[in-house]
C-alpha cells in the first residue's frame, strides 16, 4: 500500500498549486482558527478520551481527532440517511463514529482512514459496540484502497489546507486539499446508481473551493443540517449530494 502523508512546515500553497478562494484577511482568520484549534486538541489529546454518543460509547486515542459538538450534525445525518441493507462507504472515519452508526442502521460498512492509530480505534470501538461484523475498517489514502461502489458516502473532510504537523493534525488539515480534490475527481465511480453523498464542512474551510469541487464533479448538493458557533462568526454544515 502507498500512502501519501506528509508532514512538516507549512508552505505558502500546496503541492497541486491550491491557491484560497478568500481574501487575504480571511485566510489569516482561518490560520488563527486553525492554531487555537490544533492547540486545544493537543492539549485534550494527551490520553485515551471516552464520548458518549447517542446509543454509542466511543474510546478515542491520543493522535485521533476526538468528538466535538459539531459531530452530532453529520451524525444525525447518518443516522437519517443510511438504509437497513445499504452499502457505506466511510472516508476519513477516525473514531469511527459514523461507520458505527451506519451499522447500527443494518448498512455494511466500508471504514477507512489514512491515520493508522485512527484505523486501530475504529475496529476497535466496532467491536466494543457490537457492530464488528457489519464494519470492515482499512487504511486507505482517500480511494487506494477502496473497491466498489456504495449507496452512501460519508466524508468528514479536514477543513484547512496547510501541511499537517503530526498525526493529530491530518484529521484537521490537509495540504492543498489533495485528499479532497482526489475524493470528488473519483468519488461518482464508486457510488452506486441512485447512489449519495454526506459532506461535512465549515467556515474555517474555504467553501468556494469546496463548492467548485462540487461543480466540477456535476454534483447537485443541498444542505440538510447548519449551526452558527460563536468563535468569530464560524459556521459548520452537512451537505447531501448525489
Amino acid at each position: 500500500m502507498k500512502h501519501h502523508l506528509v508532514m512538516g512546515p507549512d508552505p505558502d500553497h500546496g503541492d497541486d498549486g491550491y491557491v484560497p478562494t478568500m481574501p487575504e484577511e480571511y485566510v489569516e482568520q482561518i490560520r488563527r482558527w486553525h492554531e487555537r484549534a490544533y492547540a486545544e486538541g493537543v492539549a485534550d489529546a494527551a490520553r485515551d478520551q471516552v464520548f458518549e454518543y447517542p446509543g454509542i460509547t466511543l474510546t478515542v486515542p491520543p493522535d485521533v481527532m476526538p468528538i466535538t459538538p459539531m459531530s452530532h450534525h453529520l451524525g444525525e445525518a447518518v443516522l437519517a440517511e443510511v438504509h437497513e441493507g445499504e452499502r457505506v462507504l466511510d472516508m476519513g472515519t477516525g473514531s469511527g463514529v459514523n461507520a458505527i452508526l451506519a451499522a447500527t442502521k443494518g448498512a455494511q460498512v466500508l471504514a477507512v482512514d489514512i491515520n493508522p492509530q485512527a484505523v486501530e480505534a475504529a475496529r476497535a470501538n466496532a467491536e466494543s459496540n457490537g457492530v464488528a461484523h457489519n464494519v470492515e475498517v482499512r487504511a486507505s489514502d482517500v480511494f487506494s484502497e477502496v473497491d466498489g461502489r456504495f449507496d452512501v458516502i460519508v466524508f468528514d473532510p479536514p477543513f484547512r489546507w496547510f501541511r499537517p504537523r503530526s498525526l493529530l493534525e491530518v484529521a484537521m488539515t490537509d495540504e492543498g486539499y489533495r485528499a479532497l480534490t482526489d475524493f470528488f475527481r473519483n468519488a461518482r465511480q464508486h457510488l452506486a446508481q441512485g447512489g449519495r453523498m454526506l459532506i461535512f464542512f465549515g467556515t474555517s474551510g474555504d467553501l468556494g473551493y469546496l463548492q467548485r469541487l462540487f461543480d466540477e464533479a456535476g454534483f447537485s448538493s443541498q444542505i440538510v443540517a447548519q449551526n452558527q458557533f460563536a468563535r468569530e462568526g464560524g459556521q459548520s454544515s452537512t451537505s447531501r449530494s448525489g
